[in-house]
């Protein structure tokens, strides 16, 4: 499975290290991905997702408020 988040599509993004001679190789910006369990209150249930860290605070800010997933 892709390393990328089921609810905002956040993944890899590729760019440059630039060290002080200003040479430069090609690298990663690895999204920060994390598998969480969340009570679904439509269907009663708990639903396993990948999301970002990001997306986390949204989700708790969003319960809070009583908004479904």
């Amino acid at each position: 499975m892709a390393r990328k988040c089921v609810k905002t599509g956040k993944g890899t993004a590729f760019g440059n290290t630039r060290s002080h001679s200003n040479r430069h190789t090609r690298r990663t910006f690895r999204a920060n991905i994390q598998k969480k369990r969340v009570f679904d209150p439509r269907t009663g249930t708990y639903v396993t997702m990948k999301v970002s860290t990001s997306y986390l605070r949204t989700l708790a800010k969003r319960l809070q408020e009583g908004r479904t997933i």
